[in-house]
């Protein structure tokens, strides 16, 4: 059965309510709400490793740019089918990384901060992301310090929590407090394998506000003092093991009652079901070649 088969009783797309099958749910687990999200996605027509700017990549190793079109289309039909609306930026050719949308920016209110990247292999995917920002309505605020949008830019509530350390600058911190006029919390990021926040982080309760906002993460992706930080912050979070957040199971689309996760992240899962979350497993372990996974495909639109 396939994560996105109709007949599992744990899919239920545009529920607002948990799932039927309870049976691995804990009895104390708190009613979820799903709610409408509108995301950004780019078909990997042109999708191949060239290059290494991350652990994941070895250029070496043939991909299969077919492969990567079927598992991003299972992806695209799981958010379709949970009844969110998800529109398309065009492939260019030349820029296999472009089908990492988190990466091209990072909305609130119909503002888009665009994305300064920071290696030279994917700097014309900013402006590319910008436009399209801009023809479809969006306020676009262009970058004047180097950051990787949503890959290290992640809305909890009303706070931005913000990471640094081997991708985004902390100058780009202040940037994004001078732009939304919200409260930004700086997390760094100290081992490669995570090297965009949204590797190390999965945003469960983002609609909420802050009093039930919650997040999952595994702390060995940052340093002591952002590690305290979260425990103050969350200290009802989910703490991934490092074998889960190692395959990008954290990397990760929640709606508030179902969450997109990497299929093998099983532990995850687990925890999830054990918290009232509908999680539901995809196969994108090719575009994972290019360190990339659910979340990494996906960039929310708030108007």
């Amino acid at each position: 059965m396939t994560a996105i088969d109709s007949t599992d009783a744990r899919f239920r797309p545009g529920s607002r309510e948990r799932a039927s099958d309870t049976s691995a749910e804990s009895d104390t687990a708190p009613r979820r709400v799903s709610s409408h999200r509108t995301y950004l996605m780019c078909r990997p027509e042109h999708f191949t490793v060239s290059y290494r700017i991350n652990p994941w990549m070895h250029p070496q190793e043939p991909t299969d740019t077919r492969k990567a079109v079927e598992q991003w289309t299972t992806l695209y039909e799981t958010f379709v089918r949970l009844g969110h609306d998800v529109h398309l930026i065009d492939p260019i050719p030349g820029l296999p990384d472009m089908v990492y949308t988190a990466n091209g920016g990072f909305i609130i209110d119909g503002v888009a901060y665009g994305a300064l990247f920071t290696y030279p292999q994917r700097a014309p995917e900013g402006p590319a992301f910008m436009e399209w920002f801009g023809q479809n309505g969006f306020r676009v605020v262009e970058p004047k310090q180097v950051n990787e949008g949503e890959g290290d830019i992640l809305l909890v509530g009303t706070r931005i929590l913000a990471g640094t350390g081997f991708r985004s600058s902390v100058e780009s911190h202040r940037e994004l407090a001078e732009v939304f006029g919200r409260e930004v919390v700086t997390l760094k990021l100290v081992d490669p394998r995570f090297y965009h926040l949204d590797t190390a982080i999965a945003v469960l309760d983002p609609l909420d506000g802050d009093e039930n906002a919650n997040i999952g993460y595994v702390p060995a992706a940052f340093d002591e003092a952002s590690r305290r930080k979260l425990e103050e912050l969350y200290p009802d979070a989910v703490i991934v093991s490092e074998e889960d957040a190692g395959i990008l199971g954290l990397n990760s689309i929640s709606d508030g009652y179902n969450v997109v996760i990497a299929k093998r992240a099983v532990g995850f899962e687990k925890q999830l079901r054990e918290r009232g979350y509908n999680p539901i497993g995809v196969d994108l372990s090719e575009l994972l070649r290019g360190g990339g996974g659910v979340k990494c495909c996906t960039l929310e639109l708030r108007r």
